[in-house]
Formats: structure tokens, sequence, C-alpha cells
């Protein structure tokens, strides 16, 4: 089974270890970062600038359908908008992944072979994450032997709330345990964590048990991803590295619809982690509608006009 960064071995030994360590960790300036992310949410950049910043944003989204209602047709016509988001333009990049529930990572396998783009599926009860670990654990071996590239896996939130930290840890111990070759995504859902100094503590939980990325949110409650707890996950994963050596990256989801809102993030992926994880290896969106719009914001930069949302695909 995996084990925790060297550095911080000594933090994961017992719950009392991992309790004061978390506790341990410097308290968040809650305005302070809340001020941060406002600022770095007005820098303007240049029309080259932002013709690079959409086919970024584009490249980085995670498309999206998480829905009781999704079928094995609307999973392969998700697929094919991934391969090809803007048929009349094929210089348009491909999606970084689909993201389905396990039992269509199979069609999504299929339909994505050979084109580079990621299959991701949630797992481990999602969204709430309310089910033993062991059914926790088969769902995630079913989406890897489905074909899925990425696992996007729930904290057990009431776990994290009541202080069981070192349960909470161990859990993704062995979620990672059962990834195989598949890179995990760790989703807090940052809006029932109540305080910054939570989503903190989370992430550092995160990091220390080998998430390959840690997410803000399912998608699934009131708040989702914002500039304020996005920022201070990006905070997060600098210091990580700067400590072991470690680059793990982040996943905001949720909320997140405009080409306006993506590059408010990207900048605050620049100004805070640094270029290093403008990259999709190393920074995602969680979305469904955000690709809508930054084909339209990309056709009205190449064509000079606005060609309506009837000229895209509607999910």
């Amino acid at each position: 089974m995996p084990t925790t960064a060297p550095a911080f071995s000594d933090a994961t030994a017992s719950d009392s270890a991992l309790r004061r360590f978390l506790f341990g960790l410097p308290g968040v300036d809650a305005v302070g970062l809340e001020a941060r992310a406002a600022s770095l949410g007005t820098r303007s950049i240049k029309t080259t600038a932002k013709a690079y910043a959409i086919d970024l944003a584009i490249s980085m989204i995670d498309l999206t359908t998480l829905e009781g209602a999704d079928t094995p047709g609307k999973v392969r016509a998700l697929a094919a908008k991934a391969v090809n988001p803007d048929p009349t333009d094929r210089t348009t990049p491909r999606t970084a992944a689909v993201c389905v529930y396990p039992d269509m990572a199979a069609t999504a396998a299929a339909a994505l072979a050979g084109s580079g783009v990621k299959v991701a599926s949630v797992a481990t009860a999602f969204p709430a994450g309310r089910a033993a670990l062991d059914v926790k654990l088969a769902d995630v071996r079913d989406a890897v032997a489905a074909g899925a590239d990425e696992i996007d896996m729930v904290i057990d939130r009431g776990a994290f709330l009541s202080g069981r930290f070192l349960k909470v840890y161990e859990e993704i111990l062995a979620v990672k345990a059962e990834c195989g070759a598949a890179r995990l995504k760790v989703i807090f859902e940052t809006g029932e964590l109540s305080t910054y100094d939570n989503i903190r503590r989370a992430s550092w939980i995160g990091m220390l048990a080998g998430a390959d990325f840690i997410k803000t949110s399912t998608g699934k409650v009131a708040t989702n991803a914002t500039p304020a707890n996005t920022l201070l996950m990006l905070e997060a994963v600098r210091d990580f590295r700067a400590q072991t050596g470690v680059q793990i990256g982040v996943k905001p989801a949720g909320g997140i619809r405009t080409t306006k809102d993506a590059v408010k993030f990207l900048v605050l992926v620049n100004e805070t982690a640094g270029e290093d994880w403008l990259d999709n290896h190393w920074f995602r969106f969680g979305a469904s509608s955000l690709l809508n719009d930054l084909l339209m914001q990309r056709q009205k930069l190449s064509t000079g006009r606005y060609s309506g949302p009837d000229y895209v695909t509607v999910d």
C-alpha cells in the first residue's frame, strides 16, 4: 500500500500525531484570502493572451455527465464532443477527459479509444460517500476494470467533520492502492467543510495520502468551486511541492460556466502555484456547460461575431 511522503511520515503515525500536524498548520486569514482571490480576478488580459487562455481552458476540461438519466448514447455523444469540440474548426483542442459514473466507464472508454482523451470515473459512493469501505473499493475496482484512466473519489465528510482524520487518510490510501495505474482525484466537497482552515487540513490529508489531484467539489451541493477555496488549495500544492518535491494537481468543479470564470481561475493558477501547473496534467476544470461558452468566445475571436448557443451542441 502507498505510504505518505517521507518528509511527513511521523505526521501520519497515529490519529493523535495527524491531529497535531493538522492543527499545527497556519490558520487561514479568511479576509486576506478572499481579498487576494478577488484582486487576481480583476486582471485583464489582451486578445492574444485570451485566445491562448481559451484553448488552454478547453484542454483542461473534464467534460462531465453525472445524472441518473445518463444513457450510453448520451455518453457516446459527449465523448464525440470531447474529441472534436467544434466540428467547424479542427484546430480546437480536445478536452482532457470525459467524466462519468462507473457503469458508463466502459462505454466512454470504447468511444474514446485512441483519442488521447482520458476516461475519468467518479467512485466511492459518489456524491455522498456514505457506504462501507469494501463497497467503495469495489466501486473503484469496477471503474478501473471498465477502462477508467482516472478515479474521482469523495472523502467521508462525516468522519472529517467529527475529527476522525486518520480514518479519512487511511481510506484515501486504500482507494489509491486500488487505482493501480489510474490517477486519483480526491474530492473534499469544500461547501460542506464550513471553514477555510478545514479546507487546508483536508488538502494536506489528501496530499499526504498520495492523491494525484485535490478537487473542490462534486458539483452536487449549493457551494462548489470558488476562487477563494481554489486559491487556498493551490497554495497547499505549492507548499507541498516546496517541502517534498512532489507535484499534485488541482481540480475546481461545479459552478464554473463562463470563459470569464475560467480565465480568472487560470490567473489564480499562474500567480499562486506557477506556470508548472498550467497544463492539463496538473489542472482541470470539472464542468459540463463551460465548454459551450469557451467555444462561442473562441468563434468570436476568430470571426469577429458571436455564433450564439445554437451553433454549439447542447449538453
